[in-house]
């Protein structure tokens, strides 16, 4: 028995500023990521100083050959045929068809890329589900404007959207207008282009809520434009999820959790509903921010998405005392308490399936919507064999718990299209910039350093997650 629709779309997720690599071929523009180095040479100071990094050069930059997917896309996207997938979530690269952002003409080169993947996976029975802008504002506008913090940019997005969406609405029906939309707030330099190093507190706060109003209005007329081409054209909002809990059941803990969840959801209040809720506008009154937003702008933003999508990798823990407070660690950009309940990773993630299943029925319930799991997975470090195997027991353990998970909200009534494991093949990881980081099911014989074969190997979970897709969700122990 499985508790997953007969229709439910199965596969995996990857980035473009995550894996092509193919950084100046075919006259692309630099991407924000292209200027970040590797943990080693201090890649988390330069995502906090961009600016700065631009001016530096680095021993070696991750992104620029990265896991080369721009030349082995072919035989990656059929190693995920293999697997049985339904849908494959990838992102388009803004600067390979405006390098600049702001050019007269689309680079015809880098549109052509996309039409061959596009027209791949689907020869292989895959949907695109395909991001607009996944971390990938094209890094002169950083340099020209400071990214999304200049309402300019707005119309430079719309400009972009309304080239990919006329030539590629016959190949792609699944639309995500930005990733993790949230993260804005945590790293202004991904998820807005800009740089806010030089900025007060007080300053910073307010430029990233502004480039957030800007993003919005931008993804409001976005689904309009969409919906206006194709009316077949599904086009969803994105945010970095996972159930922040109060640490204690004391009343200022679970305060503290309602607000710290409020700031994720702010966003998508604003896309699913169409409108500010009231706390976001108590949360400007009272940090004193002033947001500029016209009346075209509010109007604009009644256009709402068609899905919810999010990613979700583990839950987090808060509390108002400010010395239990101070014990919190990092926990893949969000900082978190310890869990107690909860094991965790390599990474100091705290693993949570249930977590996932709290989730979707907070995000169902708040929205009404259906829901779409674009990301969800374990970076682990793998072994490969003598023989090139990768036995990733721990891998295939975090998943069946996540899928199981997933079915069990999807019979507590929430509805879900798919879901898009994070990472299917391994790639360089957006934060720390290392490939040992590993997500996915198919091995890249890469290190940190970009030594290696870049031959491609599949893991233990590759035979796992195939059977778990032909059983539509029914999740059996690895075979021997």
């Amino acid at each position: 028995m499985t508790n997953f629709p007969k229709d439910f779309l199965w596969g995996g997720a990857v980035a473009a500023n995550q894996c092509e690599g193919a950084y100046q071929v075919d006259s692309k523009g630099l991407s924000l990521v292209d200027i970040l180095p590797d943990a080693k040479q201090g890649r988390w100071d330069a995502l906090m100083h961009p600016k700065a990094a631009a001016q530096k050069t680095y021993d070696f930059y991750p992104s620029h050959e990265s896991i080369d997917f721009y030349h082995t896309y072919e035989q990656d996207l059929e190693m995920m045929a293999e697997m049985g997938f339904k849908v494959f979530r990838t992102s388009i690269s803004w600067p390979r068809i405006f390098p600049n952002g702001d050019d007269a003409q689309p680079n015809e080169a880098g549109l052509a890329f996309y039409d061959k993947l596009f027209q791949k996976c689907r020869d292989l029975g895959m949907e695109p589900l395909v991001t607009i802008n996944h971390f990938d504002t094209p890094l002169a506008l950083m340099e020209k404007y400071n990214g999304w913090a200049d309402r300019r940019l707005i119309d430079l997005y719309l400009r972009y959207c309304d080239v990919i969406l006329h030539r590629y609405h016959k190949l792609v029906k699944y639309w995500l207008t930005f990733n993790e939309i949230n993260m804005i707030l945590h790293i202004p330099f991904l998820g807005g282009g800009m740089d806010v190093s030089d900025l007060s507190a007080k300053e910073a706060l307010q430029t990233k809520y502004q480039a957030a109003h800007h993003q919005l209005v931008a993804s409001a007329k976005a689904v309009k434009m969409a919906h206006e081409i194709d009316s077949d054209i599904k086009m969803g909002c994105m945010l970095a999820a996972g159930e922040v809990y109060p640490n204690t059941p004391a009343p200022a803990d679970v305060l503290a959790a309602l607000q710290a969840n409020r700031e994720g959801y702010f966003f998508i209040d604003v896309q699913a509903r169409g409108y500010y809720p009231n706390y976001a506008k108590a949360f400007f009154k009272a940090n004193d921010l002033h947001i500029e937003m016209t009346d075209a702008d509010l109007a604009a933003l009644k256009e709402t998405v068609d899905f919810v999508s999010f990613s979700y990798y583990a839950s987090r823990l808060v509390s108002a005392d400010p010395e239990v407070a101070a014990e919190k660690g990092e926990a893949n950009v969000f900082n978190s308490l310890k869990n107690p309940y909860l094991p965790t990773s390599s990474w100091g993630w705290q693993t949570d399936g249930v977590g996932l299943r709290i989730t979707m029925n907070n995000v169902w319930d708040r929205y009404q919507k259906p829901l779409f799991v674009v990301e969800n997975g374990l970076g682990e470090k793998d072994e490969l064999t003598a023989d090139h195997k990768v036995h990733d027991a721990y891998r295939i353990a975090y998943l069946k718990e996540n899928i199981d998970q997933m079915g069990q909200a999807i019979a507590d009534g929430v509805v879900c299209w798919g879901y898009t494991s994070w990472g299917c093949i391994d790639l360089v990881s957006a934060s720390t910039g290392e490939t040992a980081k590993r997500y996915g099911y198919i091995y890249v014989d890469r290190d940190n350093n970009g030594q290696g074969t870049n031959a491609r190997y599949r893991k233990d979970s590759f035979y796992w997650y195939k059977d778990v897709i032909a059983n539509n969700g029914v999740t059996e122990p690895i075979k021997a």
